[in-house]
C-alpha cells in the first residue's frame, strides 16, 4: 500500500480509462473548503452565487474525466435522520450530478454492518483501490493507494452488491427511503 498525503485525487483520476467509484460511508466529513457553506446552510443563509476554488477543480477534474468516457459514480451510506452535514450535502448533490456522476444513497438501517466497509474509498477501473485517510479531526489527509487484485476484489464486490440496494439520488429524496419506520 503506497501512501499518498498530497492531493492524490487529480493523478487517480487522470490514470483512470473506465471507471472511478465512491463509497461514502461516514455521516460527517471535515473538508476545510466545506466549512463556510455548510455554516451558512446551518445559519439558514442562502447559498453563495460563487463557486469556489475547490469546486472548481472537483469539478474539472469530473468533467475531464466522464469526457474521455470514463463512468464516475458514488455511493453515499446515511444513517437516518440525516446528519446536519448530510442534510446539507443533499441541497449541493445536483451540482455534482450535473458535472456527470452517478449518485445513490443507502439508508444505513437497510443493510447490515457486515456489508459497509468501515472506511471510505474509491475505486479506479476496479483494480486500484484509494482508502480515503482523514485526521483525528476529520480532515482529509491523503489516501492509502493499493492495487492489490484481492483488496480490488472485496471493493468491486462491495460496489456491486451496494449499488443494487441504493436509490438513485433524486427518487431516494422522492421517496420514504429516509424514514427507518
Amino acid at each position: 500500500m503506497e501512501l499518498r498525503k498530497t492531493n492524490p485525487w487529480p493523478g487517480l483520476f487522470r490514470e483512470a480509462r473506465k471507471s472511478a467509484f465512491h463509497l461514502e460511508v461516514r455521516d460527517t466529513y471535515a473538508v476545510p473548503s466545506e466549512s463556510e457553506p455548510l455554516r451558512r446552510f446551518l445559519d439558514g443563509e442562502p447559498r453563495s452565487d460563487t463557486p469556489d476554488k475547490s469546486w472548481k477543480v472537483w469539478s474539472s477534474l469530473v468533467g475531464d474525466a466522464t469526457g474521455r468516457g470514463v463512468v464516475v459514480s458514488r455511493i453515499r451510506v446515511v444513517t437516518v435522520p440525516l446528519s446536519d452535514y448530510q442534510r446539507w450535502l443533499s441541497t449541493e448533490t445536483q451540482e455534482n450530478i450535473d458535472v456527470g456522476e452517478a449518485i445513490r444513497y443507502l439508508s444505513r438501517h437497510l443493510v447490515s454492518a457486515g456489508q459497509v466497509p468501515a472506511d471510505d474509498f474509491w475505486l479506479f477501473d476496479d483494480s486500484t483501490v484509494a482508502f480515503n485517510l482523514v485526521d483525528q479531526a476529520g480532515k482529509p489527509a491523503g489516501a492509502a493507494v493499493t492495487t492489490d487484485p484481492s483488496i480490488a476484489a472485496y471493493c468491486w464486490q462491495v460496489k456491486q452488491h451496494l449499488w443494487a440496494m441504493a436509490t438513485p439520488f433524486d427518487e431516494y429524496f422522492d421517496s420514504a427511503a429516509t424514514d427507518p419506520r
